[in-house]
């Protein structure tokens, strides 16, 4: 993606995200598809003043660098229209004025960029996706480049850069990858011949990172008596919101435990109407298999999709291009595993 805000860099590359007074930042040295990762962490701004903040960050040594910014998906909308037919250097404005009715600001107010849907063949070559940005959200990332001496090349975003770690594995098939963080959002991306096709943001029960998502850790229930009716079983996440607060209730743990279990199953009813989506639309690109980033539980969230879903699920694996990954804290990776992505950043196709 193209931004307003663009200059030369070189050297060691540093990537950062600034969203809700945090600053999650990497610093990495390498080219193509080899990076090692020199250092990493996540800034909170707390109390103090922007410029007590920059000259906090100067003394942890992150001042000077050439960096790319990469806006977090709770910055930016990211739409999928049809693509206006109109002239390639026409294409931006177009957009613009097709997505007034999308977007909850006024039009002045957005910074947009524009590319085209997968690779820009057969049924993708009538899908555009529009990506809109507050300019407020803009500037002050901007700001804080300036305040330290940040020569900044690039303004990315998440769903770009999730796609560029999901090609790094079977690139010429269409693969989905879920990333998921202590948020109440999560972002799915399907990508195939290293272009991004689909982009969706998933809804997360609060605490789910802490939740029991499947049944596998409690006991197995007696055999019902063959004369004891049962009523239909009907989920929470068939009727809408997020389920009880036991604590008040005075249910029993178990119960707790299956409320849990209930609540979780959301996401993976949004997941398989996202791959049935997907193998209804795009049936020349079957999906080869699915990447989840959970942090320590992503072995375990693997094998909850893999078994419910059919697909082939796995962890997302980056330690065949960045070595020197056990240099970001296991409670900072959430954050910062998206931020790999942006290194692998190279020129998108133009719309």
């Amino acid at each position: 993606m193209r931004w307003p805000w663009r200059r030369a860099s070189s050297g060691e590359r540093l990537v950062v995200s600034w969203s809700g007074q945090a600053l999650a930042y990497v610093l990495a040295k390498g080219t193509g598809n080899d990076f090692t990762i020199l250092r990493s962490g996540v800034e909170l701004q707390g109390t103090d003043s922007r410029d007590d903040f920059a000259r906090r960050l100067a003394q942890l040594g992150l001042k000077g660098f050439n960096t790319d910014v990469m806006l977090r998906p709770e910055q930016y909308q990211m739409l999928q229209i049809e693509a206006p037919a109109v002239a390639p250097e026409e294409l931006r404005s177009a957009a613009r004025y097709q997505i007034k009715e999308m977007v909850d600001v006024h039009l002045d107010d957005l910074t947009i960029d524009v590319l085209r849907v997968g690779d820009g063949q057969g049924r993708a070559a009538s899908q555009l996706f529009v990506v809109a940005a507050n300019n407020a959200i803009v500037r002050d990332a901007m700001d804080l480049a300036n305040a330290l001496q940040w020569d900044v090349r690039v303004i990315d975003v998440q769903d770009m850069a999730q796609r560029n770690l999901q090609s790094l594995q079977e690139l010429d098939k269409a693969t989905c990858a879920l990333l998921i963080s202590e948020g109440r959002q999560t972002l799915l991306t399907i990508s195939a011949g290293g272009e991004l096709y689909y982009s969706r943001r998933l809804d997360l029960p609060e605490g789910f990172m802490g939740m029991t998502w499947t049944a596998a850790d409690i006991a197995e229930p007696a055999p019902l008596d063959a004369y004891t009716p049962v009523e239909e079983y009907v989920p929470e996440y068939a009727g809408g919101g997020y389920g009880t607060d036991y604590s008040t209730t005075g249910a029993s743990p178990a119960t707790a435990e299956q409320s849990d279990i209930d609540r979780a199953q959301r996401l993976l009813v949004e997941v398989q109407r996202s791959i049935d989506l997907w193998e209804r639309t795009w049936t020349q690109l079957p999906l080869a298999g699915v990447r989840v980033f959970a942090g320590e539980r992503s072995t375990e969230l693997a094998q909850w999709l893999s078994r419910d879903t059919g697909q082939a699920v796995g962890a997302l694996d980056l330690g065949a291009v960045f070595s020197g990954l056990d240099h970001i804290a296991a409670a900072d990776m959430p954050f910062c595993l998206p931020l790999l992505g942006v290194l692998l950043r190279t020129e998108p196709r133009k719309a």
